[in-house]
């Protein structure tokens, strides 16, 4: 071997040592084992005045869903307008059983004419083959 050779390999050799030694491993800050202690557990202290909840009960804290959303929305139940209040007063209270006496063929409703029909009777479909038909 050339002694260039054997220079170089000296020198790498010797850069390598180098970089391992200080510090490292052996001289690293440990934590004093002797100074951990341990966490006194949690103790809950008895409260005579709580009584357990009935079941079915509602929470005392929580109201309805509708009360919930409207406090998570906007804070609150809200004033309404003066036209807004005005508007439900001129339409008055409807009946309580409204919606069942919809249905009676004994109630009274507005013919909507032929077009209404027309639109109601059309059949299901895409509208692939549809066609349109203006009057005049």
């Amino acid at each position: 071997m050339h002694i260039s050779t054997k220079l170089i390999l000296l020198a790498g050799g010797s850069a390598m040592l180098a970089a391992c030694g200080g510090g490292g491993i052996l001289t690293r800050e440990r934590p004093d084992e002797m100074a951990v202690q341990r966490q006194a557990p949690l103790v809950v202290p008895p409260d005579f005045n709580l009584v357990p909840p009935s079941a079915g009960a509602p929470r005392p804290a929580e109201g309805t869903a509708s009360e919930q959303a409207l406090e998570a929305l906007f804070g609150g139940p809200a004033p309404r307008s003066q036209i807004e209040t005005s508007a439900l007063d001129r339409a008055g209270v409807a009946a309580p059983g409204i919606r069942s006496s919809v249905g009676d063929p004994e109630t009274n409703t507005v013919a909507k004419g032929r077009v209404t029909r027309d639109i109601i009777a059309a059949p299901e479909g895409d509208g692939q083959f549809a066609s349109a038909v203006i009057p005049g």
